[in-house]
């Protein structure tokens, strides 16, 4: 539904172009959807860690958004439709008419082309690995555009809107893409124009020619430093922030209490949240230990999961016990005999764990009252998790306790979390927590995990795990629309990867998601599921909320 006349959106734009994005308080939106110490000026949105969290899909927008609360209905976006061809070897997206840029110049699909070729000429670009799986892409008309694929694939569309589309008449001159900071970028998005940026605070307000500004109602988005989980909470209590992601200790007294009228939350199951050791780690003796799956399999019962869950989550999320990872979020997928065969490594039993080390030969051997390997190298482990991300600290510091009771040597430490990110993207760690997104199917959180094209490129393959009938079951998953044959080969993927247990899973977090309704109205609740508007940079539906929001009359 259009939410004002084409007249009044026209109005509403000349009247923001001739007065300062800051004058219009009414309808700037103040959010947090990541907490760093300082600001850096970088709208690259290929980059995975050094570019701002409001870069894709406020900037960058999708050609569809998948809607994961919904069956994963499409919401179309710059693409009115696609059609997957029956012998699912090719997909064919046809874009809205019109589409411009934010500097005026059109959208068509040489853009796409364009894209696509220049993430085959800078694969460091393609953090989604999606050109591994095309043959070709090629130019239809002006707006279609076809994908050609290696292999059939009847879940490509979720993987192709993945990749932001960026302009050929910018990027094509950028000489470095990789490290190009995109400082004045020029998007696709609703809210493309930085008005200000300092390290503490920066704004970023309406495209000019935004396709869909008749459904945009806020000017523009605020987003103030904050540092931690601590200053989150300080910020939404005394009403500064509109949206935010945020672990809240005892959210309904620090919170809700506050302003039980206009302060509100929405949790629900998400993204996994995993114990994980780097197979590459370059420290030799501790690889000893990480590549045996006793090791890790004990260290899945040494930690308890429930603790970690009541004190360091405040009881909000789910725990995680299935040794194949994928837990209630995915249960309609569930292979029962997994738990049957390696259902005790996911619970928590300090007795049976220690013994469990005994038995593969992790021992004390040199008297230091810790245990070390097999071959009697000593182990030890640096913890490491983000600085600021107070609940997965205090995870790390539950689950270390009963480690070090069992001989563990095992301490922390918590670096920035852009230092964090770049070292598990290279293996260059010993043992972390990490979080991957949750999706409508369990094939994602599984290719996005275990997939060797990802190494090098992605966080979410942190323990560079690789095993070739997984590879493999993965591409036959996608390979039929057979609902039967996709069980079979779902049904073999988790018995593997229970059998291996390469990341040991801990809980699965809920969508932290808090909103103060006295500036805005139209957000998504419990009420009205209509799509998760988390503002965290992996939910491209943060874009559907925005574009739902309605200013408080004054």
């Amino acid at each position: 539904m259009l939410k004002i006349s084409l007249i009044a959106a026209m109005s509403a734009t000349a009247l923001l172009s001739a007065l300062p994005a800051q004058a219009q308080e009414g309808n700037v939106l103040t959010l947090a959807s990541e907490q760093t110490t300082t600001f850096v000026r970088n709208f690259n949105p290929f980059g995975q860690t050094s570019a701002r969290y409001t870069t894709l899909d406020f900037m960058y927008e999708p050609l569809v958004v998948f809607n994961r609360l919904q069956g994963n209905t499409p919401h179309f976006r710059l693409a009115e439709s696609y059609e997957l061809a029956d012998d699912l070897m090719s997909i064919t997206f046809t874009l809205r008419d019109g589409l411009k840029w934010s500097d005026g110049e059109p959208l068509t699909a040489d853009d796409v082309i364009f894209t696509y070729d220049y993430i085959q000429k800078f694969p460091a670009l393609d953090f989604i690995s999606v050109s591994a799986q095309l043959a070709s892409v090629e130019k239809v008309d002006d707006r279609t555009v076809k994908f050609n694929l290696l292999e059939p694939n009847s879940l490509i569309a979720n993987t192709i809107v993945g990749m932001p589309i960026v302009p050929e008449h910018v990027w094509a001159e950028i000489e470095d893409p990789v490290t190009f900071a995109n400082e004045n970028p020029v998007g696709s998005g609703p809210m493309t124009e930085i008005t200000r940026f300092t390290p503490q605070v920066y704004e970023q307000c309406r495209n000019p020619n935004y396709w869909d500004a008749a459904n945009l109602s806020v000017d523009c988005l605020r987003m103030p430093q904050l540092a931690d989980n601590p200053q989150v909470l300080a910020a939404l209590a005394d009403g500064t922030l509109d949206w935010a992601t945020s672990f809240i200790p005892d959210i309904d007294n620090t919170f809700v209490a506050r302003d039980p009228e206009h302060h509100k939350y929405w949790f629900t199951p998400s993204s996994l949240v995993s114990i994980q050791v780097s197979q590459i780690t370059p420290d030799e003796n501790n690889r000893k230990a990480f590549t045996d799956v006793n090791f890790r399999r004990a260290i899945s019962m040494i930690v308890d999961r429930q603790t970690i869950v009541d004190i360091a989550g405040y009881g909000y999320p789910l725990v995680n016990d299935d040794p194949a990872s994928l837990g209630e979020l995915y249960s309609a997928f569930a292979n029962p005999e997994v738990a049957t065969e390696y259902g005790q490594y996911g619970q928590f039993d300090l007795e049976a764990g220690m013994a469990l080390l005994d038995e593969a030969g992790y021992v004390d051997a040199d008297g230091d009252g810790f245990r070390d390997n097999p071959d009697g190298t000593p182990i030890k482990i640096d913890f490491m998790v983000p600085n600021g991300w107070t609940d997965w600290i205090d995870a790390v510091q539950i689950a270390m306790e009963t480690m070090v009771e069992a001989g563990i040597n095992v301490s922390m430490s918590t670096p920035e979390a852009a230092v964090w990110t770049s070292s598990l993207i290279s293996g260059e760690y010993s043992m972390t927590l990490n979080a991957l997104a949750s999706a409508a199917d369990p094939y994602f959180p599984y290719i996005r995990s275990f997939n060797p094209d990802d190494f090098g490129k992605s966080r979410f393959t942190a323990p560079h795990w690789e095993n070739a009938e997984v590879m493999e079951l993965l591409g036959q998953y996608t390979q039929t629309k057979d609902p039967a044959e996709q069980k079979a080969a779902m049904d073999r993927l988790q018995m593997i990867i229970g059998e291996n247990m390469p990341i040991i899973p801990l809980y699965n977090s809920p969508s932290f998601y808090e909103y103060n309704t006295s500036r805005f109205t139209g957000w998504a609740d419990a009420e009205d599921p209509k799509f998760s508007p988390v503002v965290s940079n992996a939910n491209p539906a943060r874009l559907l909320q925005l574009l739902d929001l309605e200013p408080v009359a004054q």
